[in-house]
């Protein structure tokens, strides 16, 4: 379980605080959406979640472990993050070294590394462009590439901030259908943000909605 507990940002000469007096629990095995409007907070609190942020008051836990006693590595073993826009976290120079980069980071010898790197490729559709430069991807295959390099670290947790933005239906459905197949493959509790309704109607087994 991640727990928030009356957590609070301020960023630096921000006159507000982001966020003040947040509490939230997010269970593994469920898909957990979190709402609001704009300038409410969403954003920074999937970055307090993950650790990319530290709270200037209050506590994230991680499966009971005090989350400001961990370096950013060790939560991204337990928290895979992925951005609004992936081309933010897309840096190497093919998609397979995209997924085996982590992998290396763990000191897995590079059979292993190739044997994880060959599944999550596949499990995601993107085998086919193993050697391709991640920039030529479409944004929907950015986003699952996004994800098959968290996932293949053994996160027991996804938080997507807006991952819907930029897609049309089509791959909306795509999504949605594939943040199920993550809950039922790996057992592993997602965190999404948006706007869309429908979409959280859908596919989220609760909403959370946050207000300023």
């Amino acid at each position: 379980m991640i727990e928030a507990e009356n957590v609070a940002y301020r960023y630096p000469a921000a006159g507000a605080p982001a966020i003040e007096g947040f509490s939230a629990k997010f269970q593994r095995g469920e898909i957990a959406a979190v709402s609001g409007k704009n300038g409410c907070g969403k954003t920074t609190l999937t970055k307090l979640l993950a650790g990319i942020l530290r709270p200037s008051s209050g506590s994230v836990t991680i499966d009971g472990l005090d989350a400001s006693k961990m370096d950013m590595f060790g939560i991204g073993r337990r928290i895979g993050y992925v951005f609004q826009n992936p081309n933010r976290q897309l840096f190497c120079d093919s998609v397979k070294n995209e997924v085996a980069y982590g992998l290396r980071n763990l000191k897995l010898d590079e059979a292993q590394t190739a044997e994880k790197t060959d599944y999550y490729l596949g499990y995601f559709g993107l085998a086919r462009y193993r050697d391709a430069y991640p920039g030529k991807l479409s944004m929907g295959e950015k986003q699952r590439l996004a994800l098959a390099a968290v996932l293949a670290l053994g996160t027991d947790y996804l938080v997507l901030d807006e991952p819907t933005t930029g897609l049309d239906a089509l791959r909306r459905e795509e999504l949605g259908r594939l943040l199920l197949e993550l809950r039922r493959e790996f057992s592993c509790g997602i965190v999404f943000v948006s706007h869309e309704a429908g979409f959280i109607a859908r596919y989220a087994d609760r909403e959370l909605v946050m207000a300023r």
